[in-house]
């Protein structure tokens, strides 16, 4: 649910990282803040609890241009990855806008992977969304390790509706500005849907 601030002409949209406990969410978050120019970007601020860390920041993409002379402003957040953090979860996920799911490519994650992605429908149906209909994009990420899943098997396991997906690895950058440019496009087509 965009926030409009009529003063600052700016559309606020919030963009949530989701997805199990060390899959990358928030070196996704700190790869596009460190190479974010300093100008058009808010402080990172990090909400850190003694084992859970959530973190967020906001930015003003001027290459996306305006809508109805409106700037838009993006907000991104990550979610706890572990699920007794669930409240929080929830909490991060009241008025999303978009939801990029961080899939963790090691194998031996798939159990996890899958757990977080029936928690995130379940969180988001809670609050009357429906992640079929909310720009939605799928990162596998880490897929420079050893032991990382077939695409195929992780296409069969966790994106079934055929969603934009993307490879990725955090770490050096490959895949985390595809990723948040194919989300923002979602949240931008929707809000133009919205005002015509």
């Amino acid at each position: 649910m965009s926030f409009i601030n009529y003063s600052s002409r700016e559309i606020n949209c919030k963009i949530v990282y989701y997805g199990p406990g060390l899959c990358g969410k928030t070196t996704n978050l700190q790869h596009i803040y460190q190479k974010t120019n300093p100008d058009v970007k808010g402080k990172m601020i990090s909400l850190a609890t003694e084992t859970e860390r959530t973190l967020f920041f906001d930015f003003l993409p001027l290459a996306l241009g305006e809508i109805r002379g409106f700037k838009t402003r993006f907000h991104l957040y990550t979610v706890p990855g572990q699920v007794f953090y669930d409240a929080s979860r929830k909490l991060i996920l009241k008025g999303v806008d978009g939801v990029v799911f961080v899939a963790d490519s090691q194998i031996e994650r798939m159990e996890a992977n899958i757990e977080s992605l029936d928690n995130l429908k379940v969180n988001l149906r809670e609050q009357g969304y429906d992640l079929s209909k909310i720009p939605y994009v799928i990162q596998y990420n880490k897929r420079d390790v050893p032991n990382a899943a077939p695409l195929a098997e992780l296409r069969r396991l966790l994106n079934p509706g055929g969603a934009p997906e993307f490879e990725a690895c955090a770490t050096t950058g490959q895949g985390v500005f595809e990723t948040l440019k194919a989300v923002a496009k979602g949240v931008l087509n929707d809000l133009k849907k919205m005002g015509s």
